[in-house]
Parts: structure tokens; C-alpha cells; sequence
């Protein structure tokens, strides 16, 4: 997946190598999360009783490596700090593929004119409410406060992968982002 091939890259580049038999953890999850990213031991937590379809697994392992990108760059303060958890949420319903055009037609949500921030936006508070015990006029305040900073942070993508050939591209050039200064 090229999602994954380019966050496991980044995390690589940053100092925060991912072993995948450490790293990863398939178990069976309550209610209907489909994953998780672990900030204590740095896992990744799949939901195993929760995840139908190749490309569910795709999404969910994309949105936690996003988590976990965050975690070894930006040191998210993931308990204390409802603005940090809500910009890596954010980030990840941005960047995974969590908000494409398909998707939101398969969950019959349509919209023209800035859908995908509505459902960064939406997707980004249910997240926070998955795991927070906080009101949702927090979670909202929260997400509020910081999405125009944190939506407009692509990294380590550089663009929003709207589909996988956008996220092949932008490995590409991840790949490629320093070979032309590499050798000054």
C-alpha cells in the first residue's frame, strides 16, 4: 500500500524505525473501532473483529502510522493536550484516505463544496470522542482551534493522497525530496 510504504519511510527517516512483528498488534476490539495507535508502547493496535476488507485495513493502518509519524516528529502530548490528539486526528482523516470521494459515497455523505473539511472536520471529532472522555463541545472546540494549521500540514505527503495513485506520487517524491541537494 502506498500510504504505508511512504509513512514507514518517514517514520524510518525520522529516527523511529517499525518493526512489524513489535510495532503491530491484531486483536479483537468493543464496539466498532476499527484500530488504534498505543502512545505508551508505540503500538499499533488492529482490530481484527472490526476490519472486513483489504482496503478497511489499508485505511486504518495509513490513519495510525499517521498517529505514530506524529508521535516520533511532534511528541504529541496524547493525554494532557485534547489540541495535540485533535491535530494528529485530524492529520490522519486528512491524509489516510479516511475522507476520499468513494468513501464517503459508501457511507451515502455527498457534497460538493468543501466536503472533504467536513469530513476531516467530523471524522477527527468522532476520533477524539472514541477516545477521550470529554465533552463533544470540547472535542469541537478542540478541533476548531486548531484545523487550519493542522489540515494545511500534509507531511510526510506534501499533498492530499485523494487516491492511491496520489499517494504513489507523493512517495515518489518523497523518495526524491532531497536528491538535489544531497550532494551540495
Amino acid at each position: 500500500d502506498p500510504y504505508a510504504r511512504l509513512l514507514l519511510e518517514a517514520l524510518k527517516q525520522s529516527g523511529c524505525t517499525v518493526f512489524n512483528d513489535r510495532h503491530f498488534s491484531c486483536e479483537n476490539c468493543d464496539g466498532c473501532v476499527s484500530g488504534g495507535f498505543d502512545a505508551a508502547t508505540s503500538q499499533i493496535v488492529l482490530c481484527q473483529n472490526n476490519i472486513r476488507q483489504q482496503s478497511h485495513m489499508n485505511r486504518v493502518v495509513a490513519h495510525e502510522l499517521i498517529h505514530a509519524f506524529d508521535h516520533c516528529r511532534a511528541h504529541v502530548d496524547w493525554f494532557k493536550n485534547v489540541k495535540h490528539l485533535a491535530c494528529s486526528e485530524i492529520r490522519a482523516a486528512n491524509l489516510s484516505g479516511d475522507c476520499t470521494l468513494m468513501n464517503e459515497i459508501a457511507r451515502f455523505k455527498f457534497g460538493l463544496k468543501g466536503h472533504h473539511q467536513t469530513c476531516v472536520r467530523d471524522r477527527a471529532i468522532r476520533s477524539i470522542l472514541a477516545v477521550r472522555k470529554v465533552s463533544k463541545e470540547t472535542a469541537e472546540k478542540a478541533v476548531d482551534e486548531v484545523f487550519d494549521a493542522c489540515f494545511n500540514d500534509l507531511e510526510p505527503f506534501g499533498r492530499i493522497p485523494h487516491s492511491k495513485a496520489d499517494a504513489k506520487r507523493a512517495y515518489r517524491d518523497f523518495q526524491n525530496r532531497d536528491r538535489y541537494t544531497a550532494n551540495l
